[in-house]
């Protein structure tokens, strides 16, 4: 009753922090779970910045003392493993690559065995950036699952789908798509760059109750930050702005 415009801005704050609000903790800290390493999955389609946010998390585990594998599982793009090779270097990874054309779910067999065998931390699983309408590679997704968890269990530990902030219904699609193929535990937005967008994470949320788990607000290493609702809320009504480096905890420093 008798809303204005300042009391309905409130509101919706209310109602859209509500919806993104999660008890599942956004930050991940890159430890063993029961002896064996944590996988984490990236999943998503070309061009949404898959490739740069696993290499920005690889330097911010580096960063806190853990062991990180990459499993360079996208054998279809020819430049898709030399460009993860390039984050391994600048992280102080390490990287189980494949030769072009392998089957991605190889590539994910020996990364496990020898994340397993040589006391790997943390293995970050960059699968190939696939459209959700292709059934083929959807199916193929599938099974890289079923073989990582058949091989280490209780894997894949977190599956990430990386979405790109200006991108708008079609994103919410995606995320059905991946979420039956691959059982998301998160959601990374990126190109957060200050500009009030990403709202497409609330239907996301609500409707798949998939939480947001990391913004990525820059190109930084450590512009790839754990997802703070009231902040989020507030940036997509222009109060406030992601980007600003003093506002939000870098990994880096991180216990």
């Amino acid at each position: 009753d008798n809303l204005n415009a300042e009391s309905l801005r409130t509101e919706l704050k209310k109602v859209i922090y509500e919806i993104l609000d999660s008890d599942v903790p956004s930050e991940v800290f890159p430890k063993r779970i029961n002896g064996i390493p944590r996988v984490i999955f990236v999943v998503g389609v070309n061009g949404a910045g898959k490739t740069t946010s696993i290499g920005k998390l690889a330097f911010q585990f580096g960063a806190q003392g853990a062991q990180v594998l990459l499993a360079a599982c996208d054998t279809f793009r020819a430049a898709a493993s030399e460009q993860l090779e390039v984050w391994a270097e600048r992280a102080g990874a390490d990287i189980e690559k494949g030769g072009e054309g392998e089957k991605p779910s190889t590539v994910a067999y020996r990364a496990v065995h020898r994340g397993m065998e040589e006391g790997y931390d943390v293995i970050l699983v960059d699968t190939a950036g696939r459209l959700h309408t292709k059934v083929n590679l959807m199916n193929e997704l599938s099974a890289i699952t079923k073989i990582v968890s058949r091989e280490c269990e209780g894997a894949p530990h977190e599956t990430f789908l990386v979405v790109d902030g200006s991108t708008g219904q079609n994103a919410l699609q995606q995320a059905r798509e991946f979420n039956e193929a691959a059982q998301l535990s998160g959601v990374v937005v990126t190109k957060l760059d200050g500009t009030p967008k990403g709202g497409i994470v609330i239907a996301i949320k609500d409707e798949l109750n998939v939480p947001v788990r990391y913004v990525g607000v820059g190109e930084g290493v450590s512009d790839l930050r754990p997802f703070d609702t009231e902040e989020f809320t507030e940036a997509l009504f222009g109060d406030f702005d992601l980007s600003n480096t003093n506002a939000m905890q870098s990994y880096v420093v991180c216990p």
